[in-house]
């Protein structure tokens, strides 16, 4: 029986986001997978950072803990999923897999792939603007959303009165809702968008 693990040379992970380091093999019917290890070489030194064997995950470096996972039940799928890309993330990392044969010899192949982590260009928020005017009955109930493109995270903020004039704040969140509206909530609002 013939097994190969494939998986891209390089790849590249933008800082802050998740990324997927491939690995995969077609799997075979003699052969049992035994372990999965994922290492890695970095600026920090080298270490496993993931094993899977017979008694289960084992996430061994502690800059890793809660951050990285590999598929459960996808035979020949043992990808290594990084989620919150650090800077220090990128090197290179290596994927080994061990299969035991129908004679109990094991059989074992490694890949490796270079990870990059680049940092994407920051844009600041644009808010969509939403239809001027709204006319609610009171009693009812109604919400305005603010929505706004760039890079996350997005803070908003909405408030009553003018942009230019004095404004009171209402709440740091996207959404205003109102649970029952009565006239004095008449007036105009308006949101502000922040990112870092």
């Amino acid at each position: 029986a013939f097994l190969d693990l494939s998986g891209p040379i390089e790849i590249k992970g933008v800082w802050k986001e998740s990324v997927t380091l491939p690995c995969a093999y077609v799997p075979v019917e003699d052969l049992v997978q035994q372990t999965l290890a994922w290492t890695v070489v970095h600026d920090k030194g080298s270490g496993t950072i993931f094993r899977r064997d017979g008694s289960g995950d084992h996430i061994l470096l502690s800059e890793y803990r809660d951050r990285v996972s590999v598929p459960k039940d996808a035979p020949g799928n043992v990808s290594l999923l990084i989620l919150d890309l650090e800077i220090s993330d990128r090197g290179t990392y290596t994927c080994q897999v061990t299969w035991k044969d129908s004679n109990s010899s094991l059989i074992a192949k490694e890949i490796t792939t270079k990870l990059e982590v680049i940092k994407v260009a920051a844009t600041k928020p644009i808010i969509r603007a939403g239809d001027l005017g709204l006319t609610v009955p009171a009693g009812a109930s109604t919400s305005l959303t603010c929505e706004a493109s760039g890079s996350p995270p997005i803070n908003y903020r909405w408030f009553r009165g003018a942009p230019a004039a004095e404004a009171v704040l209402l709440s740091s969140g996207a959404e205003l809702a109102w649970p029952s509206l009565r006239p004095s909530d008449s007036g105009t609002y308006f949101c502000d968008a922040q990112n870092t």
